[in-house]
């Protein structure tokens, strides 16, 4: 008979403390295996898998592609890789950006969900905004059991209450507690399997660039909305109600990612365009003092005049930036 034998764990802001409790708890004799997205920026070198196997009985690192999956260690997510499940083996994938990171959570329990349906527990831990939402949905429409930090507990509440807004979990923990709950679930057995949807094993596919004989796959409905990342259209994927958002490259965003995502894509065409005026700014003026040292008092208002308009703008521009600087509201 299966047993829940697959755990999956995503973790963001305040995420490595979280995992090292959790950790610190589990039982050398663990009957199943761990895989662990932590957010972490492309170019940091991540001590993750050393931190977890000082606290804890069971051994941690970063894969290898194609490593083969066995019960009792903790695999993390390498920097710049999204952490795929394939049968029997993980995947180590560049594919495109989700919620704007790589690694993200949402690929990694989106695949455990197709490769391993009801034997998946998925956990969410704190975390900013609502990466791992999506895909905690996915293993619960494929059979898996969700797990999410009680957001009361959570150094960060914004990933725990976004799981919990989306679909009521399983189950809802303290941290404290979830090592004790995933011990007790991994070994009792997996319920029946379910039919995987089509969209999952699209998404899947995309994420681990496995493209069909055209090259595309395609998924959602054209939005009249763009990428912030490459530009493309963005295609808007329905689910229980709640939209997120596919280009064609594969960049995905939920909705509230897309808002960050374009508020800091506004933010850099502000800054470049404070820069712009400023630097206009500095030649009007000059070319005023050029004007009047040769004796040419029309031209000079005319460069004066610029200047004006010039610094008039970038302070416009830079109030419009410390505006939209302020967070959203949550």
């Amino acid at each position: 008979m299966e047993r829940r034998d697959i755990i999956v764990i995503g973790g963001s802001a305040g995420g490595v403390e979280a995992l090292m409790t959790i950790c610190a708890g589990l039982p050398a004799d663990l009957p199943a295996a761990l895989f662990v997205v932590q957010h972490i920026s492309p170019t940091s070198r991540s001590v993750l898998p050393e931190l977890l196997c000082k606290v804890g009985p069971l051994p941690a690192r970063h894969p290898a592609d194609g490593d083969q999956i066995r019960p009792g260690q903790i695999l993390v997510a390498p920097p710049d890789f999204h952490l795929l499940l394939q049968d029997g083996h993980v995947a180590l994938r560049r594919g495109p950006q989700e919620n704007r990171t790589r690694p993200a959570i949402d690929p990694l329990f989106r695949s455990a969900a197709v490769a391993y349906g009801p034997r998946v527990i998925g956990v969410v831990l704190t975390g900013l905004l609502d990466d791992g939402a999506a895909g905690l949905m996915a293993i619960r429409r494929c059979g898996g059991i969700s797990v999410v930090q009680d957001p009361d507990d959570a150094q960060w509440p914004d990933m725990p209450r976004r799981a919990l807004e989306r679909e009521p979990p399983d189950h809802v923990a303290r941290l404290a507690e979830i090592a004790g709950l995933l011990d007790r679930l991994c070994r009792e057995p997996a319920g029946p399997k379910q039919p995987v949807p089509r969209s999952l094993q699209i998404e899947g596919q995309i994420t681990a660039q496995e493209f069909d004989a055209e090259g595309s796959l395609t998924l959602g409905q054209p939005s009249r909305l763009s990428c912030p990342l490459c530009g493309g259209v963005l295609n808007e994927v329905l689910e229980e109600g709640t939209a997120r958002f596919r280009c064609q490259t594969g960049h995905a965003f939920t909705s509230e990612g897309l808002a960050v995502a374009q508020g800091e894509e506004l933010e850099r065409a502000l800054e470049s365009a404070a820069r712009t005026q400023r630097d206009r700014q500095t030649l009007c003026r000059r070319m005023e003092e050029q004007a009047r040292s040769h004796r040419q008092p029309h031209s000079a208002a005319r460069w004066l005049a610029a200047a004006g308009e010039s610094e008039s703008a970038a302070a416009a521009i830079t109030a419009a930036l410390a505006s939209l600087r302020k967070p959203l509201v949550r």
